[in-house]
C-alpha cells in the first residue's frame, strides 16, 4: 500500500508552472550538472541540511521505498548499500562491499565484505548479518522483494566475509538489487528488543528522528570507509519545489530533491546549483483497471482510453505546457528512447471507433476516474474526463480526501476504472520498474495486467547481454504495450537532486539517491 501511495503522491503533487525553454521542448539530458573534478582542498566540518521531497515516516527499510523521492537518501546514510552505481563510469562499484564479482555468465554473484566493518552499535558486518538483512527485506514483500524472489535461487555464506548469491537465470544488471532496497543492510540487533531500532552500517548514525519534522545524523568515526568529513546531516520535509528552491537560495538548505517542477529546475540550474539531472519514463500514467467485470478488461476500451487522451493537452492543463509530455515509455533524453518504436499516438477518431465496437457488444461507456481532491489532481482529472467524454465515454470523477484513501481504493480495494499514477523508470536498470508495473506476479501491478507475452519479454530483458540486445527487447516491450495497453502513458518526470556549489564529493546512485560518505563543505 505504501508503494502505491508513493506513486500516487508523486503524480498528485505535480506543481510545475513556468516557461522554461528546455521544459517546453521536453528535452533534458541525464547526468551530473556542474564541476565533478576531484578537489584536493577537502576540509572537515559543516552540516548539510537536505530538503526531502518525501520525508520518511519510518526509518525501517522494509517500510520505506528506497528511492530518492521517498527517503532513500536518508536510508543510505544510515545503512549504506553494498554497491552503488557510478554514472560517470556507467558501472556498479563497491560501496559497503569490498568487491562484487560475477561468474557462470552472470548467474552467480560473489560479495566480499570489507575488513573491520561494523554496525553503529559495534556489532560486526559479516556474511551472516548481510544474509539476515536480505531475508528480512524479502520476507516483508516490499518494493523489489518480489523481483528478488523471482530471481534468486539461494544465498550462501561460506565464510564471515563472503556472500554468494545464486540466481535462477543470468542477469547482468543484478547489482541494481544490491544498490537498492535489498542492498540496504540492517543490523540483526535492530530487532533485539522487539521493536525496530535504526542500526545500520552506513557512514552516519541517528541522533534525532521526529517524524514529519526532522532527521539528524552524526558521522561515525568507526565507519568502514573512514569517518565522513561532514559534521552532520540534517533532513527536513520540503515537498514543494518552489519553496525548496527559495530555501536553498536563502541558505536554509544546502541541497534538496527538486521534482517535476521544470520551471524551478531550470531556475536552479541557471542560478548555478549543481547536482544530478534525471528524466524518468512513466512519470505520469493512467492506470486502467482490467480485472474481470471492469470496462478495462476489454482491450478495445483500454486502447480507446490510451488513444483518446492527448498528452500535450493534458500537460497544458496541468503544467501550463511547460513540462515534458509524451506517450513513449522511455522519453527523449533516455538512452533507451527509440522514435521508431514510439508510444501510442493521439487518435480520437480511432478511439471513437474502438469504443463504439465495445458499445455494440453491450458496454455502456461508463468509467470511474479516481483522483485526490487537490488542485493539480483535479485539473488532470477534469482534462482526462473532457477528452474521454468527447469521444463517447461517460466519465465520473471519484475524489478521495487523501493519498491514503486513494491508495486504499486503487491498491487495496481495486475500486476504480482509471487512476493517475507513476512508475519512474530507472535508465541504468530498466527491468526493475518495468517488472513492477507490468509483471503479472508483481505486488505493484495495480491494474491487474496479465500478459504471458509481456512476462516472457521481461525475462528476455533480464537475460539480455549488451545494450543492443536490451534495446531490441525494450522496443518489443513498447510495441506490445501499445497493443495490449497496460496503462495510458502521458509524461515522464524530471528530477534534479541539487546542491550548493560549496558542497563537493556527493555521489548519486540508483533512483536519485544521494550518498554523502565522501562529501565535504567549503567553510
Amino acid at each position: 500500500m505504501a508503494i502505491g501511495a508513493v506513486a500516487l503522491t508523486a503524480c498528485a503533487s505535480a506543481d510545475g508552472q513556468g516557461s522554461g525553454e528546455s521544459a517546453g521542448g521536453g528535452e533534458y539530458s541525464i547526468g551530473y550538472v556542474g564541476e565533478r573534478a576531484v578537489d584536493d582542498a577537502a576540509v572537515d566540518g559543516g552540516v548539510v541540511t537536505y530538503g526531502s521531497y518525501g520525508f520518511p515516516a519510518t526509518l525501517d527499510p522494509t517500510k520505506t521505498l528506497m528511492a530518492g523521492s521517498t527517503g532513500g537518501t536518508e536510508l543510505a546514510a544510515i545503512y549504506d548499500t553494498l554497491v552503488r552505481y557510478d554514472f560517470e563510469k556507467s558501472e556498479y562499484v563497491p560501496q559497503l562491499a569490498a568487491s562484487l564479482k560475477s561468474s557462470d555468465g552472470g548467474q552467480t554473484w560473489t560479495i566480499t565484505l570489507r575488513e573491520g566493518g561494523t554496525f553503529s552499535d559495534g556489532t560486526p558486518v559479516d556474511s551472516v548479518a548481510v544474509k539476515w538483512s536480505f531475508d528480512r527485506y524479502v520476507a516483508a514483500k516490499r518494493d523489489a522483494a518480489q523481483m528478488w524472489t523471482n530471481t534468486v535461487a539461494g544465498v550462501e555464506t561460506p565464510d564471515a566475509k563472503t556472500v554468494v548469491i545464486k540466481l535462477q537465470r543470468s542477469w547482468a544488471d543484478f547489482p541494481v538489487m544490491l544498490s537498492s532496497g535489498p542492498g540496504v543492510i540492517v543490523a540483526p540487533s535492530s530487532e533485539a528488543n522487539g521493536a525496530f531500532t535504526p542500526i545500520g552500517a552506513g557512514p552516519f548514525a541517528v541522533t534525532r528522528f521526529a517524524p514529519n519534522e526532522v532527521l539528524e545524523l552524526a558521522p561515525r568515526a568507526d565507519y568502514v570507509g573512514g569517518k565522513p568529513r561532514l559534521a552532520g546531516l540534517r533532513f527536513v520535509p520540503t515537498p514543494n519545489a518552489q519553496g525548496m528552491f527559495e530555501s536553498m537560495r536563502s541558505g536554509e538548505l544546502n541541497a534538496g530533491y527538486l521534482y517535476r517542477n521544470t520551471e524551478v529546475i531550470d531556475s536552479a540550474i541557471d542560478a548555478g546549483y549543481e547536482g544530478y539531472l534525471d528524466t524518468q519514463g512513466l512519470g505520469a500514467i493512467g492506470i486502467i483497471n482490467q480485472r474481470e467485470g471492469r470496462p478495462g478488461a476489454d482491450v478495445r476500451v483500454r486502447r480507446a482510453i490510451s488513444l483518446g487522451v492527448d498528452p500535450d493537452a493534458l500537460n497544458q492543463r496541468v503544467n501550463s505546457g511547460n513540462s515534458p509530455a509524451g506517450s513513449s515509455m522511455f522519453p527523449e533524453g533516455s538512452k533507451w528512447h527509440n522514435g521508431e518504436a514510439a508510444g501510442v499516438a493521439y487518435d480520437p477518431d480511432k478511439a471513437r471507433e474502438l469504443l463504439n465496437e465495445a458499445k455494440a457488444d453491450g458496454y455502456d461507456g461508463k468509467l470511474t476516474y479516481a483522483a485526490i481532491n487537490e488542485e493539480g489532481a483535479r485539473q488532470g482529472a477534469l482534462a482526462v474526463q473532457a477528452a474521454l467524454d468527447s469521444i463517447g465515454f461517460d466519465v465520473e470523477i471519484a475524489y478521495a480526501n487523501s493519498v491514503t484513501d486513494l491508495t486504499r481504493r486503487v491498491y487495496i480495494d481495486r475500486d476504480f476504472d482509471v487512476a493517475r499514477s507513476g512508475a519512474s523508470l530507472i535508465d541504468a536498470a530498466p527491468l526493475l520498474r518495468l517488472y513492477a508495473s507490468l509483471g503479472s506476479t508483481s505486488n505493484n501491478n495495480a491494474a491487474g495486467y496479465n500478459s504471458p507475452e509481456m512476462d516472457a519479454l521481461l525475462v528476455k530483458l533480464q537475460t539480455a547481454g549488451d545494450d543492443g540486445d536490451k534495446q531490441k527487447v525494450i522496443d518489443d516491450i513498447q510495441m506490445l504495450a501499445n497493443e495490449t495497453v497496460p496503462y495510458a502513458v502521458w509524461a515522464p518526470s524530471v528530477v534534479f537532486t541539487a546542491w550548493t556549489p560549496k558542497l563537493h564529493g556527493a555521489n548519486v546512485t540508483i533512483d536519485n539517491v544521494v550518498l554523502f560518505d565522501d562529501a565535504w563543505m567549503e567553510q
